[in-house]
């Protein structure tokens, strides 16, 4: 792996897809959704961050892999957790619940830190951790503002 990561921008690929298909489908309905600034402000750095180090390795601020064999295991780990998100996207579809709200926001977070521990791309890893942290907040009190 050079500069540019190939898987990740597969799996930044397979995950927005269904992202896409929801804004298009959903462009006319939008839920109720918590307010934080700050929150919101984390969740973009943090997305825009994970998105941008899936993709460019920036030069010392990743090391490669730390074990042997490490790319197959890098290459299943996002396949299945990739193709986990999707499944649960198209299950899912229809409910707007807790389980919902914390899975399609706890997997892609898991996606992007489990990659960056694996590749131990310090910027990609704390990107992930200020998108988690965030994205998951505003995911929950999203649906428990909808639900009372």
């Amino acid at each position: 792996m050079g500069l540019v990561n190939y898987m990740g921008i597969a799996v930044v690929v397979l995950i927005l897809i269904p992202n896409i298909v929801y804004m298009i489908k959903s462009r006319n309905s939008a839920p109720a959704v918590w307010k934080n600034k700050t929150a919101e402000i984390f969740e973009g750095i943090g997305r825009f961050g994970c998105i941008a180090f899936m993709i460019v390795n920036v030069p010392h601020t990743w090391f490669g892999f730390w074990f042997l064999d490490g790319f197959p295991v890098f290459v299943i780990a996002n396949a299945v957790l990739a193709l986990a998100y999707i499944i649960l996207w198209i299950v899912l579809w229809e409910k707007d619940c807790v389980f919902k709200a914390l899975a399609l926001s706890i997997v892609p977070s898991m996606i992007f830190l489990v990659s960056g521990v694996l590749i131990l791309s310090i910027p990609l890893i704390v990107s992930a951790v200020m998108f988690a942290a965030a994205h998951i907040l505003i995911s929950y009190k999203s649906v428990k503002l909808r639900h009372g």
